[in-house]
C-alpha cells in the first residue's frame, strides 16, 4: 500500500473526521517514527510508527460496502426518531456503517452504507454530480409541458431553482403515472418537492441506482455485500472527471431507452 496523508489514516483507524484529525496533527500529538508530524506528511500505517500522544494508533477498520433495499417506513438515519426502525437495525454487520446519502422515511430503495469515508464524500458532494436514478409514480398523467419543466429545474419552495433532470415516462396505469427520473444533485426531498409544485403527488418512490450502483433484484428490507467488480466499477468512476462522466452517462442513457419498471 503506497503512503497515504496522516488523516487519512487516522480517520480510517476511527479518529474522527479528518478535519478533526487535522487538529490531532497541528496541535503536535502525532509522531511517526519518533518525529512531530506536520500537515501534508504521509506515511504508510503497516510500515511506519504512528502514535498518538505516543500511544500506537489502532490499526485501520476493515472496509465495508454494502447494499440495501430500504422499505418504505424504515428511516435511514442512524438514530430514528422514537419507534422507528433505522436502516442500521436490518444490518447484521458489526463494523460502524454509515450511510451514503438518505431516503426519507416514504422511500423505499437503494442505500449503500459503508465505512469509507473518501468514497462517501465523492459520492454526495455536489461538486463530483454523481447521478442518483428513480422509479417514481405520480397521480394521474403529466403532460408534456409539465415534464419539460421538471427537465429543466424548478424553483423550490425555498427560492432555489433545482438543476436539470432526465425525467422520462416509463408507463401509465390505473393508480398513476410511472417516471424515469435522474437527478445530480440531493436537495431534501427534492423529487416530492418538485412534483408538488408541477401539481403531481408522488405516490411511490424508490432509488434503483447511485452511480454505478444497481440495486438489482434485492427485496426490500434485504442487503448483500458489494462483489469486488461492483467496487472496482464504482472507484473508477468516483476518481473520473465530471466531463468524462457526464458524456459517459448520456452514452448510457441512450443505451437503455427501452428500459421498463424492474430493470434497474
Amino acid at each position: 500500500m503506497p503512503p497515504e496523508r496522516l488523516q487519512k489514516i487516522l480517520a480510517q483507524a476511527g479518529y474522527g473526521s479528518r478535519r478533526k484529525c487535522e487538529t490531532l496533527i497541528v496541535s503536535g500529538r502525532i509522531q511517526v517514527n519518533g518525529h512531530i508530524a506536520c500537515i501534508g506528511d504521509k506515511a504508510d500505517n503497516n510500515v511506519d510508527r504512528i502514535t498518538l500522544d505516543h500511544k500506537p494508533i489502532a490499526q485501520f477498520e476493515k472496509l465495508v460496502y454494502i447494499i440495501l433495499n430500504k422499505p418504505r417506513g424504515v428511516e435511514s438515519s442512524l438514530a430514528p426518531q422514537g419507534s422507528r426502525v433505522g436502516i442500521r437495525d436490518l444490518i447484521t454487520a458489526k463494523e460502524r456503517l454509515y450511510p451514503v446519502g438518505r431516503l426519507d422515511a416514504d422511500s423505499e430503495g437503494l442505500i449503500l452504507l459503508t465505512n469509507d469515508g473518501d468514497l462517501t464524500k465523492r459520492l454526495t458532494h455536489p461538486s463530483y454530480g454523481h447521478e442518483k436514478e428513480y422509479r417514481v409514480l405520480v397521480n394521474g398523467y403529466p403532460n408534456n409541458h409539465q415534464l419539460a419543466i421538471w427537465r429543466q429545474g424548478i424553483v423550490l419552495d425555498s427560492g432555489i431553482k433545482s438543476s436539470k433532470a432526465n425525467v422520462r415516462m416509463i408507463r401509465k396505469g390505473a393508480s398513476g403515472t410511472w417516471l424515469r427520473v435522474i437527478i445530480r444533485e440531493g436537495r431534501k426531498r427534492q423529487i416530492r418537492r418538485t412534483a408538488e409544485q408541477l401539481g403531481l403527488q408522488v405516490k411511490r418512490l424508490k432509488r434503483v441506482r447511485l452511480s454505478t450502483i444497481r440495486l438489482g433484484s434485492l427485496e426490500p428490507g434485504d442487503w448483500r455485500h458489494m462483489s469486488t467488480a461492483e467496487l472496482d466499477n464504482l472507484r473508477k468512476e468516483v476518481l473520473r472527471p465530471a466531463h468524462d462522466r457526464k458524456a459517459n452517462y448520456k452514452w448510457q442513457s441512450r443505451m437503455q431507452s427501452k428500459d421498463r419498471w424492474g430493470q434497474s
